[in-house]
């Protein structure tokens, strides 16, 4: 028998995967998600939501990567610095042509081998190969290309890579709320998982009409009640 992964858990969990909805969903701070749980009559501790976020949100996210369809074969690579506990880092991203999130990827370094890691990672957990990928006009993008014998894929110039840049402004956001990253490894975690729960949500509505955005919203809020099940179907 399938162990809930609810288990040993005081609070129901309807209340534990609306906290971390809100959170993931919303620019939130865990204070503010607090108060917004209180006002529904629920007393809990930031510091709870704070431990629901870190353990649910990867389960939930692996969960929706498991359920989720292949991405487009064109991939936008880009890769913007932040900075913890004062040094600079690098979140290198990878995005479709539809601005489906690929994979995140938070590196001390900005050369080839930062680069190679982030296409050896992309390579391995995607389930379709690339046919175009855009890139700036960063070195290492094409020397890395060159190891895997991509090159002939690489496409640079212009503005065709702002399909990525764009991407970054959740996360972005995100790292405001949250007053800075801690950590590599507590920033890797959480921006993996904020990835696959913005691609659930993130229906681009603005090129779609109403009736099928209402359509998309009701699939995602099924899906997201199936994913945040106590057991996985």
């Amino acid at each position: 028998m399938k162990t809930s992964i609810y288990s040993r858990h005081r609070f129901h969990p309807d209340v534990i995967k609306r906290a971390v909805w809100l959170y993931f969903q919303f620019n939130l701070s865990f204070r503010d998600v607090e108060e917004l749980m209180i006002e529904r009559g629920v007393d809990v501790s930031y510091e709870a939501i704070r431990r629901w976020v870190d353990k649910f949100g990867s389960t939930y996210a692996k969960r929706i990567k498991c359920r989720s369809e292949s991405p487009s074969p064109v991939w936008h690579l880009d890769e913007v610095y932040t900075k913890i506990n004062g040094k600079m880092v690098y979140l290198w991203r990878a995005v479709d042509d539809e601005g489906t999130v690929l994979d995140v990827v938070v590196q001390r370094r900005r050369n080839t081998k930062a680069a190679t890691r982030l296409l050896r990672k992309l390579l391995k957990k995607q389930d379709i190969k690339p046919t175009r990928i855009v890139i700036d006009k960063l070195g290492s993008y094409g020397a890395a290309l060159k190891i895997f014998g991509m090159k002939h894929l690489q496409d640079v110039g212009g503005r065709k890579n702002n399909r990525a840049e764009c991407s970054h402004v959740p996360i972005r956001r995100r790292e405001r709320k949250s007053q800075k990253f801690r950590s590599i490894k507590n920033a890797q975690k959480l921006l993996s998982a904020h990835g696959q729960i913005y691609n659930l949500f993130n229906h681009r509505r603005h090129l779609i009409s109403r009736n099928t955005f209402r359509k998309f919203r009701q699939q995602a809020n099924a899906n997201w009640d199936s994913v945040t099940a106590p057991v996985c179907a």
